[in-house]
């Protein structure tokens, strides 16, 4: 997989409606099912990417630390399964187990979804506020893979923290640097 950039969705955007199966559940979810009373995040993301492997316990924590305040988690894999077998549904499942994900692991079969969203790598992370308007995407942190720099979420924390604590969110966003959507 090759290293791309998010495409910085414009800010203002409302939140794309969907309805995909939860690898986790087995049940269809509409977006509308999973949001937060104070926003949603959303991400793109896959089991096999080395930046998403790099972060996934990072995003995990911040699952953990934002859902109780009443933000809404999604993460949803966008990528071609004949191209990348290791992204079919059933290894979504197995993933979610082994790195303990208790959010929603939605499958876009179709790629509608990634192509709403304007979605181009993984992780991908779109953030809604309580009325569905992008208030942010872009990167995690400064951390990628072999960078030296630890993780901490500093840019996706400061994000939501600008939603629960009513705070002016940190000017310039950056974009994420992942790996390709693979698509069909």
């Amino acid at each position: 997989m090759s290293m791309t950039l998010s495409n910085m969705l414009p800010l203002g955007t409302i939140a794309p409606e969907f309805r995909l199966p939860d690898t986790n559940s087995n049940y269809d979810y509409y977006f509308s099912d999973l949001k937060g009373s104070l926003g949603t995040l959303v991400i793109f993301m896959c089991n096999n990417c080395p930046f998403v492997l790099h972060a996934i316990e990072e995003i995990e924590m911040i699952s953990n630390d934002y859902r109780v305040q009443g933000i809404g988690v999604i993460a949803i894999s966008s990528n071609d399964v004949l191209k990348n077998p290791h992204d079919s549904p059933a290894l979504m499942t197995e993933f979610a187990f082994d790195n303990k994900i208790d959010f929603p692991y939605l499958f876009d079969a179709t790629q509608e979804v990634a192509k709403a969203y304007d979605a181009a790598c993984t992780p991908d992370f779109y953030l809604f506020d309580s009325n569905d308007k992008l208030i942010y995407r872009g990167q995690l942190d400064d951390s990628r893979p072999h960078n030296g720099i630890s993780l901490s979420g500093n840019d996706l924390r400061g994000a939501i923290d600008s939603i629960i604590y009513n705070r002016t969110l940190k000017e310039p966003q950056k974009p994420r640097e992942g790996c390709s959507i693979q698509w069909k």
